[in-house]
């Protein structure tokens, strides 16, 4: 009768149930056929594993065997099968019975030697096994912090075959791995930078002050060398802090992509991602044969800078379009079809032309106005549209730079925000909107309509500029979030003359 060990095979970023099925049948010669759909790396286990039962001082005979991976209809990929494929042919030549209190999920890959080496997606796979009502997981110990973070089942880290196998038949008894949830998160939220670095650009922290208090998208315009990029690195630190949840499902898209690192149980800072503007679309998006998360996905309830946007590939730039509105990205394939979380802060940076010098007192522009127009117009006028902040950082003056006063500290920069983000949880409570940048067309007409002066002044704005109706609405939002660091129910002409002068783009290139 064949072996069953069950095992989970990754699907996006989560996990779903696979049972291993083993059979030994009778050949004169050791014949080893594994069927479900396995790709490369599943199909090279069988000389990993048998290289390890022979290797741990297990015996099985030569044998006919066949190893199916049900359900049988879903392309299975890595070498997370090593380990639960060894146990069941163990179980199938009678070298192991199972113990019988409880249903154990398992997942490892194998070393030649016996070892068991890590493999991603710990933590999807721990929660499968919750899903699945399992009383706990087998798992490399080196991926045994992560998988520890889902309370409900217990984690039991192994070393090596025979320590998997001997717990398996109740010869070894292994402790859960626990971990201290609330003191891992706080631990872990830390970060290295702070705007207190910063000298000077006074009106460019106010106007990021402004993106992390309500969530929006931000592109910074100014020559090179003006602290575009140092202002980005710096824009997580003033995000409001993460959540338990969002920590969650961050740490589960870095443990399915592999990036998380083994120190790390749990990405409870918010992520900053920068990819190179040579980044092609699926490495921005997200693909594959079998879809794995891109950087958008990576950047989720973080930052994601683009740094000299304009030198991005269109294509790459244009498929930001759907996370930016929708939080999400869907990644269509023949046979199947997944969507990654995407919710994220952008945060761009750009030259004001091709040579970098335009506008800036200490170099003279060497351009021409079809160079500049050209340059500018790489960026479509629909991506631009979903950036509502657009903000000219100059360069710094000598004065500001040798100057022994440091700036505000990110910390306190924070308190206001947070301050903001509640007003707006409290203003937007039982919605799935959380900040303003997320507002819908009623929510805006709800709560973002201006006084009598500050209507006329947005309506001249329109006029002169020909905004958009995007554009519109999110003049609209910004105003809001101005008013609610501003502590102030009402959204004044101050607080739409402010938002109005952060559409750089649209009162001089694009006008």
């Amino acid at each position: 009768m064949p072996a069953k060990v069950l095992s989970a095979g990754l699907l996006g970023v989560d996990a779903y149930k696979v049972e291993v099925e083993v059979d030994a049948g009778r050949g004169v010669q050791n014949l080893f056929l594994v069927v479900g759909l396995p790709d490369a790396a599943v199909k090279e286990s069988r000389e990993r594993v048998q290289a390890a039962l022979k290797n741990s001082q297990y015996h099985v005979g030569f044998k006919k065997w066949t190893v199916n991976l049900a359900p049988a209809d879903v392309r299975k990929e890595g070498p997370s099968f090593d380990l639960p494929i060894a146990l069941g042919m163990l179980q199938a030549v009678g070298e192991l019975e199972a113990r019988d209190d409880g249903e154990y999920l398992v997942a490892g890959e194998l070393a030649l030697d016996g070892a068991v080496r890590p493999v991603r997606g710990a933590l999807p796979l721990a929660v499968c096994a919750r899903e699945a009502a399992c009383r706990g997981i087998l798992v490399p110990a080196a991926n045994a912090a992560e998988a520890a973070v889902v309370e409900g089942v217990d984690v039991i880290p192994v070393a090596s075959l025979r320590e998997a196998a001997e717990f398996m038949a109740g010869e070894r008894e292994i402790p859960p791995w626990r971990v201290d949830l609330a003191s891992l998160f706080d631990a872990s939220r830390r970060y290295a930078l702070d705007f207190s670095d910063v000298k000077g650009q006074e009106h460019a922290k106010r106007a990021l002050e402004v993106a992390a208090a309500g969530g929006h998208n931000v592109l910074m315009l100014g020559p090179p060398g003006s602290g575009k990029t140092m202002l980005a690195k710096r824009l997580p630190t003033i995000i409001p802090d993460m959540s338990l949840a969002e920590a969650l499902e961050t740490t589960k898209v870095h443990s399915v992509a592999g990036l998380l690192p083994r120190e790390r149980a749990l990405v409870a800072s918010r992520p900053f991602r920068a990819p190179h503007h040579t980044v092609s679309e699926a490495g921005l998006a997200g693909g594959g044969s079998i879809p794995k998360p891109g950087e958008v996905s990576l950047a989720h309830n973080g930052v994601l800078f683009l740094d000299e946007l304009p030198e991005f590939k269109r294509a790459s730039l244009e498929v930001l379009r759907q996370p930016l509105e929708d939080g999400a990205v869907t990644i269509a394939r023949a046979k199947m079809s997944l969507s990654f979380p995407s919710r994220f802060m952008l945060a761009a940076a750009m030259n004001p032309c091709p040579c970098g010098w335009l506008g800036s007192p200490a170099r003279q522009c060497r351009c021409t106005p079809h160079q500049v127009q050209g340059y500018l117009h790489r960026i479509s006028g629909p991506l631009l549209d979903r950036i509502d902040i657009h903000l000219e950082v100059p360069t710094v003056r000598y004065k500001e730079l040798t100057e022994e006063r440091r700036g505000e500290l990110s910390a306190a920069i924070r308190e206001r925000v947070n301050r903001a983000r509640e007003v707006q949880r409290r203003r937007l409570g039982g919605t799935a909107v959380h900040c303003n940048a997320q507002m819908t067309t009623r929510d805006v007409e709800k709560w973002c309509l201006p006084e009598a002066e500050g209507e006329q002044l947005l309506r001249n704005a329109i006029e002169r500029l020909g905004l958009t109706a995007r554009a519109y609405h999110r003049v609209l939002k910004l105003a809001r979030t101005i008013a609610d660091l501003d502590g102030v129910e009402g959204v004044a002409a101050g607080h739409i003359s402010e938002a109005i002068q952060y559409r750089t783009l649209d009162r001089k290139a694009w006008a």
